[in-house]
């Protein structure tokens, strides 16, 4: 059996009112050696062993034929593909005259492209004996915008930064709102709020005050 949440989600578009979607309850996260016990309870008739190193031979070869450059195609699994970046100790490059070209060192695997066979969605909705689960809304908050910039114009006199969970707390929003909200408050420059840094570096602090200069 499987539980559904109906979850709300904001509205993005403008139109008026907030959106939902679905999504399964997860109950828990099985480890190799229970997915094989498992395996192995519905399929006896592999013995334990045989299952998990047929299952490990796959995951390494996988590697291998990924990190050579193919794209490989599991019949009732799925389509892999490996995916580049840039290391995390080096800036992204662009294609403007005199940046800086990054050479082969620079570049790792940063994660892998999966997309699902049909017939492995499929198996999965005949297993799926849904059940509701009950619903998630939105955390909304007691206080207006203005109330809530406020709050954070307090808050960053005090402590000097603030981060997306410092004003999720400060406004009773919720982790993703208050994130997106940050992110216009510091687009907008009558906020005298701005953000330093990027992604889980990323800080707000109380945008400088304008120095008066003196013309000789």
């Amino acid at each position: 059996m499987a539980l559904y949440i109906k979850k709300e989600m904001a509205d993005l578009r403008g139109t008026g009112s907030n959106g939902a979607y679905y999504r399964l309850k997860t109950w828990r996260k099985l480890e190799f050696d229970e997915f094989v016990k498992r395996c192995h309870g519905l399929h006896r008739v592999y013995d334990k062993s045989v299952i998990e190193g047929v299952v490990m031979a796959v995951c390494e070869h996988l590697a291998y034929e990924l990190g050579n450059g193919y794209c490989v195609k599991i019949k009732g699994l799925g389509t892999f593909n490996a995916r580049l970046g840039v290391r995390k100790d080096k800036e992204m490059d662009d294609f403007q005259e005199g940046s800086t070209k990054r050479n082969a060192q620079s570049i790792e695997v940063t994660g892998v492209s999966f997309r699902a066979d049909k017939e492995l969605v499929m198996g999965i909705d005949r297993n799926c004996d849904l059940e509701r689960g009950g619903e998630d809304r939105l955390r909304k908050s007691k206080f207006t915008e203005e109330e809530r910039i406020e709050r954070a114009r307090q808050y960053l006199r005090k402590n000097g930064f603030m981060r997306v969970f410092n004003y999720a707390s400060l406004t009773g929003l919720s982790y993703t709102t208050a994130s997106r909200e940050l992110r216009n408050i510091a687009n907008n420059p009558e906020s005298d709020i701005i953000s330093q840094g990027s992604k889980s570096a990323k800080i707000y602090i109380l945008a400088p005050e304008p120095q008066n200069v003196v013309l000789p």
